[in-house]
């Protein structure tokens, strides 16, 4: 290398220099021209809603049934006695009071019994000499005629007997005659008491002759058809000139007043169940809900469904309720049970998610919630949100705000029925923030 070559390495050494030195000042002065026209970071806006604390309300704990309205009794009423069916009384959906006659049986055949066995008993009382006033009760069997014949005869042998006696003594009558006169008296006492013994006899037909009438009697009582008790005809299985035998079914009839549910709760809750635990029946074609009370209770959980069912008496005396009616009944089980409980207006369904806004440390939050039951307007929250919480009561309105000027936060409306009364606005008070919603944007979950 010369020294005019050694002399060159510098030189282009500076211009190198010069060179990397304008490159990063020109990138410099971009980078902070860049920084400048930069727009500022968009501050969160603020929201004027109203809001709510949550705290643990009244929320009695309740199982739902599903049932129907049975009758209170139901019937299928036989004829007692067979024959053929000589009028009917009435028709499907009549109302009869007990005692009314349902249908009426030939009855010329149980009225010629009953002639017949009066006849028998007249007999029987005349072989002892009953008076027309008298029973059988009433006749001492001494005083019954063959009786008093026999012991007439007895007392005429026993007094020949005896002066036979005397007589013998005297040696005045021979052993022969007097052994005639001993058999003399002890037969007719044979037949005192054979005579005592048939008038018993005699007795015992009377009174033979007496349930035969009285059976006769029951029997054309029987062939007229009553009703055991007030209620509808629900089925009508006769017509007139139909025979009927022993037994063979008149007419269905039910009681209406009271009602009774009937209706199954799961096991979880069968030992939770009690008598008069009010039920609340809700009924497609009854514009209110029916009360009711649990008055009857199983033994037994069925096997197969491990469920308990129970009867709810429901009162029917205006008869608006008709039996088969499908129901479903709100069992309030534990009546003072509390629980976390929101207005549906502040619970927001997104993408199958239930969601609340909450507010922490200033600013309107989404926050994930799990409902269980929903009665009127108001919800039980399980899990999400905390006694003590402040949340927005319209959720509609919620997006990520910042509140500057909270308020005194509303209490919820204390539920004091099973189905709760709608919410008031005067139940709330509004927290008051500055901002200009309309120009927010929600942020989605």
């Amino acid at each position: 290398m010369t020294l005019a070559d050694k002399r060159r390495i510098p030189a282009r050494l500076c211009c190198l220099l010069w060179s990397f030195a304008f490159l990063l000042s020109g990138c410099g002065g971009t980078i902070n021209a860049d920084s400048k026209n930069a727009p500022a970071p968009k501050e969160v806006p603020t929201l004027k809603a109203e809001t709510m604390l949550v705290q643990l309300q009244r929320w009695p704990t309740v199982v739902r049934s599903q049932g129907s309205l049975h009758p209170d009794e139901q019937a299928v009423i036989g004829a007692k006695i067979g024959g053929r069916v000589d009028q009917v009384h009435v028709e499907i959906g009549d109302f009869v009071q007990q005692g009314d006659s349902l249908a009426t049986l030939d009855q010329q055949e149980a009225r010629l019994r009953v002639m017949q066995t009066e006849a028998q008993l007249l007999q029987a009382r005349a072989t002892v000499g009953l008076e027309t006033d008298q029973t059988a009760a009433d006749l001492n069997p001494q005083n019954a005629a063959p009786v008093r014949e026999a012991k007439a005869i007895w007392d005429e042998t026993v007094a020949v007997f005896k002066r036979a006696q005397l007589l013998k003594d005297r040696n005045a009558l021979s052993a022969a005659e007097f052994d005639q006169a001993a058999a003399a008296e002890r037969v007719a006492e044979a037949q005192h008491i054979s005579s005592l013994n048939a008038v018993a006899e005699r007795l015992a037909v009377i009174r033979v002759r007496e349930a035969e009438l009285a059976l006769a009697k029951q029997q054309l009582i029987d062939s007229v058809v009553k009703a055991p008790f007030s209620g509808y005809i629900q089925q009508r299985d006769i017509a007139p000139g139909a025979y009927v035998a022993t037994g063979q079914a008149i007419a269905v009839l039910v009681q209406t007043s009271p009602l009774r549910f009937r209706g199954a709760v799961p096991e979880r809750f069968a030992q939770s169940l009690r008598l008069g635990q009010d039920v609340r029946l809700t009924i497609q074609s009854v514009p209110t809900p029916v009360a009711a009370t649990v008055t009857r209770i199983s033994p037994m959980l069925d096997p197969r469904s491990r469920t308990l069912m129970f009867e709810a008496d429901v009162d029917n005396e205006d008869q608006q309720l008709r039996t088969g009616l499908f129901a479903e009944a709100e069992v309030v089980i534990d009546p003072d049970a509390n629980a976390i409980v929101l207005p549906k207006s502040a619970v927001v369904e997104f993408a199958g998610n239930q969601k609340v806004w909450k507010v922490v440390d200033g600013v309107t939050v989404e926050q994930t919630i799990t409902t269980s039951e929903f009665r009127g307007n108001l919800c039980r929250v399980d899990e999400g949100v905390n006694v003590g919480d402040q949340l927005l009561v319209d959720g509609d309105r919620g997006l990520v705000a910042k509140v500057i000027a909270p308020g005194s936060p509303s209490k919820l409306p204390t539920s004091e029925t099973t189905t709760p009364a709608s919410e008031t606005p005067e139940s709330r008070e509004t927290s008051e923030t500055h901002a200009d919603a309309a120009s927010s944007v929600r942020e989605a979950s």
